[in-house]
This record gives C-alpha cells, sequence and structure tokens, in this order.
C-alpha cells in the first residue's frame, strides 16, 4: 500500500484534516481512472453507468431527466447529454409523457437492462479488488463518510 505522501510526493501535512481532503481528492480521481477503464469495452462512461443504474432502480417506472439529474452521483454531470448519447447508443428511450407533453419520460431499454446485467459481475468483482478492507471496516468507513458529509 502506497501511502498519500508517496502518492503525490509530499515529505509530510502539517494538517491532518487537510492530508484528509487531499487523500480523497486523490482517491476519487483514482477510483474513475480505473472505473473508466472498467466501463470502455462496453462504450459507457461511469456517469453513463450511473444514469442505467437509476433507471434500473425505476423498475420500469419512468422518470424525467431533471429527476436523473437530481439522484447523479456527480451532480455536476449533463444528464440531457448522457440520456442523448445512451439513447444513440439503444440503452434508453425517450417518450413523450402522455399527461404533459412538456414533458419526456426516460426509460431503460432491454438493451440497457442486458448490458447492467453483463457488467454486474465485473463491478462486483471490482468492487472487491479495490475495497480491500474487513465488513466491520467497511460499515465504520461509510458510517465516517456520511458524518463527514452530515
Amino acid at each position: 500500500m502506497v501511502s498519500i505522501e508517496e502518492a503525490i510526493q509530499q515529505r509530510e501535512f502539517k494538517d491532518p484534516r487537510n492530508k484528509l481532503v487531499v487523500n480523497l481528492l486523490y482517491t476519487h480521481s483514482y477510483l474513475v481512472t480505473k472505473q473508466n477503464a472498467l466501463f470502455k469495452p462496453y462504450g459507457i462512461s461511469p456517469e453513463q453507468y450511473n444514469v442505467l443504474r437509476i433507471l434500473k432502480g425505476q423498475k420500469g417506472k419512468p422518470i424525467t431527466v431533471s429527476s436523473i439529474q437530481e439522484r447523479m452521483l456527480n451532480k455536476m454531470s449533463n444528464a440531457s447529454r448522457l440520456v442523448e448519447k445512451l439513447k444513440t447508443k439503444g440503452l434508453l428511450k425517450r417518450e413523450e409523457c402522455p399527461t404533459d407533453r412538456r414533458q419526456v419520460d426516460i426509460l431503460i431499454t432491454e438493451k440497457g437492462l442486458n448490458l447492467l446485467e453483463e457488467l454486474q459481475v465485473q463491478v462486483t468483482e471490482f468492487n472487491k479488488g479495490f475495497v480491500n478492507l474487513s465488513k466491520e471496516e467497511v460499515s465504520k468507513l461509510n458510517q465516517l463518510l456520511d458524518d463527514l458529509r452530515g
């Protein structure tokens, strides 16, 4: 295991809170890089995967682009652009809402569900390899991260 000091070639941190923020940012970047490599052979990005997971969670009920945006992990992502790219790939469909013509409903397609099913094994294995912690440590870290954002 490489320490954050070794990874960014810094001798020491004077402030442990600064070290934590740098460590979280570095770890995030590391994780996103690894996820990009995982999803690249399937022609999707981690953000597109996130949209597909949101749609799958709807269990066949339509959702709007703005609702997708609210649920996304990365709030800075452009949900409209992601939806359009996934539509082009046949992984979701856009339909006019029958009760409000101004609203567009988004639904995952069978192809999108099949892709998520195919990816499930790789994602599970990836998570096991990335999160090299005991169940107790995982639980504690999840609690600490929740508290940090609290």
